[in-house]
């Protein structure tokens, strides 16, 4: 059975029928978690020679934008997962990356902070060196799978090195480490997003992931390309439901003393063809931003940064127009708009922000320094 195959199974026997419960109850899809896990799909982007899959990111976005359609929020663990085992396959050791590559292992990353906002690549929370182990202080504001997740890859300012941050594997039972409060939000309600906060969380020199003060390197050079490729492709699967949803409401609803529905309406079909148009042209942009990382064209990074703003910006004008298109009907819950019009909302705020992205890609179009 190929991949997909697998998939399409998880999909249809657990993430669709629990997607329901998973929003109302901002519930964390322990089960398809579980099923995902054990199909080998979580090991999707490990290497062959751990045990896993050995795929690439090409595959990893076909995962994430199915899941999406049936439920954005166990899309987004997911990438957060993927994100993660980017930096586990080239900094940890071969037990952990055996067992993520097993599906025995959930990951995330923590890197979101008040202090740096969208710029992650630069946090404020400290670590300092004490005797053969690190002491670490900071607070992150948002952690998707947060208590859920068996590790967390987490940021810091280096501890002796010049650089922006250092990296370090922290397991989510670390003593020193606290969830503060849970999330209850909008959207996205079940992927256990939450702030984390530790106080002299004390770490090994073995957590450190890679070199102190080599977080940048690894943030922007291999974390963000696929962060921003699997939120985009998570936007992608969310405006394909959203469109089948509204348009599955606009013709199966009939008038019958007028003989006609609201497709019959041009001023609805109109608003169903914008919509169209805005998803294609995004999985346009994410399928070349797809061919630029894979065959290392110049222009990959500017992709990168274009690609999820692109997305997070078409999927709330995509939503926003399934919501008008099905009139009051939208808002009840059968109809399954309103859910994707609140998940839609995530991405855009999403550090690196639509906003704070808009400016990178307008330095890079310039000619001047992106993450200066």
């Amino acid at each position: 059975m190929t991949y997909l195959a697998k998939l399409d199974t998880i999909i249809h026997d657990i993430i669709e029928p629990a997607a329901v419960a998973v929003d109302r109850d901002a519930a964390f899809p322990r089960a398809a978690i579980r099923a995902l896990g054990e199909a080998g799909l979580l090991g999707l982007t490990s290497a062959a020679e751990v045990g896993g899959m050995g795929l690439g990111l090409t595959e990893a976005a076909q995962v994430v934008e199915r899941i999406a359609q049936a439920c954005p929020s166990t899309a987004m663990v997911v990438t957060m997962h993927f994100s993660a085992t980017a930096v586990i396959e080239k900094c940890a050791a071969e037990p952990l990356r055996r067992e993520v590559a097993a599906g025995r292992h959930l990951s995330t990353l923590a890197w979101s902070e008040t202090g740096s906002r969208s710029h992650f690549w630069a946090p404020v929370g400290t670590a300092a060196r004490d005797g053969d182990s690190f002491l670490l202080d900071g607070s992150k504001t948002m952690v998707t799978s947060a208590v859920e997740a068996d590790s967390y890859i987490w940021s810091s300012r280096p501890a002796q090195a010049e650089g922006a941050s250092t990296l370090w594997l922290v397991g989510s039972k670390t003593e020193g480490l606290n969830q503060p409060h849970p999330f209850d939000g909008m959207g996205l309600r079940g992927n256990c997003s939450a702030p984390l906060v530790c106080k002299s969380m004390c770490l090994p020199q073995s957590a450190m992931l890679g070199a102190d003060g080599g977080g940048f390197d690894i943030m922007i050079g291999v974390v963000l390309p696929i962060f921003s490729t699997l939120i985009a492709s998570n936007s992608v699967g969310l405006m394909e439901a959203t469109i089948s949803r509204a348009i599955a409401h606009v013709s199966g609803n009939k008038f019958e003393h007028l003989n006609s529905t609201l497709a019959d309406l041009p001023t609805i079909r109109a608003y169903i063809a914008r919509a169209r148009i805005r998803a294609d042209m995004v999985r346009t942009l994410r399928d070349d931003t797809l061919t630029a990382l894979t065959t290392n064209r110049a222009d990959a990074m500017l992709r990168v940064m274009e690609v999820k703003a692109a997305a997070a910006e078409a999927a709330l004008e995509v939503t926003d127009i399934a919501m008008r298109v099905c009139g009051g009907a939208a808002f009840r819950k059968d109809v399954g708009v309103e859910r994707y019009f609140r998940d839609a909302r995530a991405a855009s705020v999403m550090a690196p922000t639509s906003d704070v992205l808009f400016d990178f890609i307008g330095k890079a179009v310039c000619g001047l320094p992106v993450f200066g």
